[in-house]
């Protein structure tokens, strides 16, 4: 197997995915999630794999609700980090969190009600290692098991420039000014790569794969799953202006999620969305 890309990895262990979905546009990324596992999962002591599941946000949460959560990440730093959050759920605890790669999990055939898969497809840049992954997942949930692959889209780079030009208070160079930044996103748009090992732009994001809604049930179909549909978890929802402070109010934020709910099946503007969820059942 191919290892993923160093800097992406270095990322990870130095510990960028802290708090990540506790503001801005990963608060709307979070609650959105939490909204369509419970429309989709089974119901709770249900098994649940969270592969790639960083620091453990989604895994602790569902272990609160009941459910058995065994939590993987390729990152030390992220596992390390998991044991934090014990703090915030006293009467829940993980079944095991271990470092693992997404394409090798330890655990046998048909063992999971459901698998989270929030992270990989989007970290693992080449195809055939990206399908290795999806058929890791497939033998390891049961038959009706249900599947969450998220995926960042091609457009997401490109539209946060736009919604940044010239902005007020800006300190850096505006990326849409930059030919070399706006070089690389030509690439994402055409093929779905994100090349970006020194994160000139979106210090989160490390070189990558973007997914398309279509590219997306395409890769999850070849890995057998066929049944799938695809969400888009933050709308546009994450442009609106001032976006902290409406999401701290919660009528403004309940507004705001309002309008991700309405069209996050939308084929049309799908790509809007920054992150896609895929629902896929293995049957």
């Amino acid at each position: 197997m191919k290892t993923i890309d160093k800097s992406v990895l270095a990322g990870y262990n130095a510990g960028i995915e802290k708090n990540r979905l506790r503001s801005g546009i990963g608060l709307i990324e979070f609650e959105r999630t939490k909204e369509l596992l419970l429309e989709n999962l089974p119901k709770p002591p249900a098994v649940v794999y969270d592969i790639g599941g960083g620091y453990g946000e989604y895994s602790w949460w569902l272990a609160s609700l009941g459910y058995e959560v065994h939590l993987f990440d390729l990152a030390e730093t992220n596992i390390a980090m998991s044991k934090e959050l014990a703090s915030e759920y006293p009467n829940s605890e993980l079944k095991s969190a271990m470092v693992c790669d997404a394409r090798s999990i330890p655990k046998e055939n048909n063992s999971a009600d459901a698998i989270l898969f929030m992270g990989p497809l989007y970290s693992i840049t080449e195809y055939e290692e990206r399908i290795l992954a999806i058929k890791e997942c497939y033998r390891l949930l049961k038959t009706n098991g249900v599947l969450f692959s998220a995926a960042l889209t091609p457009y997401s780079v490109l539209l946060h420039c736009i919604t940044v030009y010239h902005k007020e208070g800006k300190k850096k160079k505006d990326a849409l000014d930059d030919p070399n930044i706006m070089a690389m996103i030509e690439r994402e748009l055409k093929d779905g790569c994100h090349v970006n090992p020194d994160r000139r732009i979106l210090n989160g994001l490390g070189t990558s794969h973007l997914h398309t809604a279509k590219a997306l049930k395409a890769e999850l179909e070849i890995g057998g799953l066929a049944n799938t549909t695809v969400h888009g978890v933050m709308g546009g929802a994450w442009l609106a202006p001032n976006l902290d402070e409406l999401l701290s109010n919660e009528t403004t934020k309940e507004a705001l999620m309002v309008t991700v709910r309405l069209i996050d099946t939308h084929e049309e503007v799908i790509g809007l969305s920054g992150h896609l969820l895929a629902i896929s059942i293995k049957e």
